[in-house]
Parts: C-alpha cells; sequence; structure tokens
C-alpha cells in the first residue's frame, strides 16, 4: 500500500506543485475511498498537533476526476487542511484557466452526485477515529467545509443542510431559478434549498462574462438567515485561475478563507472583514457582505 501512495506522489511531484504553504503536499487516492481523491500534507508527523479540517470537493461539470483541481486543492492543502475531491485522479488538468467555459460536456446526466460530498466527510471522520489509520487523532471533525466549483458549487448547496458543515465556499455555482435550467448537467436544487444554509456562506467568481455571475447574485440576494460574503474578480472568466501555478488568485483567496474560518487566523480574516478589507481594497475585486462586517 505505501508503495501505491509513493507511486502517486511521485505523480503529483512532477507535476511540480507541492503548495507554498508551511506543509508540502501531496495527492493521493486511499484504498478506504477509491471514488475519490485525496490531497494531504506529505508528513503528518510535522503537524506536531495541529489537526486537519475537512474540505471536501466538487468539480466543475461534475466531472469524475479528482485531480481536475489539483493545483488548486494542492495549495489548500499545503497549509494543514485535508481536502478531499470527487473522482478518483485522472489525467492532469491542462494548464492555464481564463475566461473559457469549462463546463462542456457531452449530454446525459451528471457524471457525479452531491450525495459523494457526504462520502468525503464520513470517511474523513471514520479515518480520524480509526486506530489503524494514518490520520487517527490529527482531523477536526467540528470543522468541516464543504466548496465547489461551477456544478461542484450547486453541489455544495444541494447537501448545506447537513449540520455537520460548518463552512460554505462556492466557486461559480449559483443555483438556477426554474428547474432544469442547466439542460441536465447539473442536479436540479431549488431555490429554495438556500433556506436550509445553516453555516456562513462565501460566493466567488469571476467578472459578467461568467456565465454563472447572475446566478451568484441572485443567490446572494435570496440568503437571509446566514453571514454571507459575495465577491468577483474582473478579468477572470468562468474558468477561474484553479489551473494556475499554485490555483492562482482563487486560491489565496481560498486559503485566508479557511485559515481565517478554521484555524482563528486573524491576518486571513482582514482579508474579509471591515469596510477596508483586502478585497475590498483590491480595485479587481467587487465585494458584498450580509451579517458580517
Amino acid at each position: 500500500m505505501r508503495l501505491f501512495f509513493a507511486t502517486l506522489c511521485i505523480a503529483a511531484c512532477a507535476w511540480g506543485q507541492e503548495g507554498t504553504g508551511p506543509f508540502a503536499a501531496i495527492m493521493e487516492q486511499d484504498p478506504g475511498l477509491p471514488t475519490h481523491t485525496v490531497y494531504r500534507p506529505k508528513d503528518l508527523s510535522q503537524l506536531k498537533g495541529q489537526k486537519l479540517p475537512i474540505i471536501a470537493w466538487g468539480n466543475g461539470a461534475c466531472v469524475n476526476n479528482g485531480a481536475s483541481y489539483r493545483n488548486f486543492l494542492t495549495e489548500i492543502a499545503s497549509f494543514g487542511f485535508v481536502a478531499i475531491a470527487i473522482g478518483p485522479p485522472q489525467a492532469a488538468p491542462a494548464r492555464g484557466g481564463g475566461k473559457q467555459n469549462t463546463d462542456k460536456q457531452g449530454g446525459g446526466a451528471p457524471a457525479t452526485k452531491s450525495s459523494q460530498l457526504i462520502d468525503a466527510i464520513n470517511w474523513a471522520i471514520a479515518e480520524n477515529g480509526r486506530k489503524d489509520s494514518q490520520y487517527f487523532g490529527k482531523i477536526d471533525t467540528s470543522k468541516i467545509a464543504v466548496m465547489g466549483h461551477s456544478c461542484g458549487g450547486i453541489q455544495a448547496i444541494a447537501v448545506a443542510a447537513d449540520p455537520r458543515i460548518t463552512l460554505i465556499g462556492n466557486w461559480s455555482g449559483g443555483l438556477f431559478s426554474a428547474p432544469g435550467g442547466a439542460g441536465g448537467l447539473t442536479e436540479d436544487v431549488p431555490k429554495e434549498q438556500l433556506d436550509k444554509i445553516h453555516s456562513p456562506v462565501f460566493y466567488f467568481s469571476g467578472d459578467s462574462s461568467d456565465i454563472a455571475f447572475e446566478n451568484s447574485n441572485d443567490d446572494f440576494k435570496r440568503i437571509t438567515k446566514v453571514p454571507a460574503f459575495r465577491a468577483y474578480e474582473d478579468g477572470v472568466g468562468h474558468g477561474g485561475t484553479y489551473n494556475q501555478p499554485n490555483g492562482g488568485e482563487f486560491a489565496h483567496v481560498a486559503v485566508a478563507l479557511l485559515r481565517w474560518q478554521f484555524k482563528n487566523d486573524a491576518d486571513s480574516g482582514k482579508t474579509f472583514l471591515g469596510p477596508n478589507c483586502g478585497l475590498c481594497r483590491d480595485p479587481k475585486w467587487h465585494v458584498s457582505k450580509k451579517g458580517m462586517e
């Protein structure tokens, strides 16, 4: 089994991405969860008492490929998180990012389901309590985020009512107002699902060229019961920056969010808090907030 892990580490390292955080990170497929891909610090002994919050990730286009957001998720893991993407690791994603629509695929039903985010959470919690697991006692099961891009963001909203979830990150994944609005490429998640959100929710996207721009704005307007944050970046489209080196600007924002929410990092919180927050002062970003400073 160690040989299997090492082989996947070599594949990840050959891609040249271990993250910029304090823990060099790897991508691997755990035999206990072969339907997903796990991103974690390479040397868990370096945690020295720190525990790994859980990030369950849904891919754009609901693709069944846990390597699709490799650079982005490796960057997150390098700051002391375990990120679990739907789908086994397959071919490396294309380099770049930008305004292209990454959600085009052949017709038919979505390749993955929102319930697989719950599978990821259940697996991580079980591994934390399993004595023979490399994660035994190393996962913080009280800090669980569901996040995703586009179709994956819709999947995150679909499971938002799970009481264990403490944070939602939606990246260009606004819900459709009418059933079947995505032509069957995503699950039909009604706008009423937004009323079931019980944790802080953060919406990020590209500018008005992003096909999810208006849907994300509409979601944000409808959310009234929990703290909500909405930000979009000029010059970026639906493709985001996920496949840029170390995940690009979106990964930088995601890491700041997770460090603030899950590691009580006050400096990271300044990216989002106050009228002069870091994103508020950045001319490329446009920010709206509800229920927070």
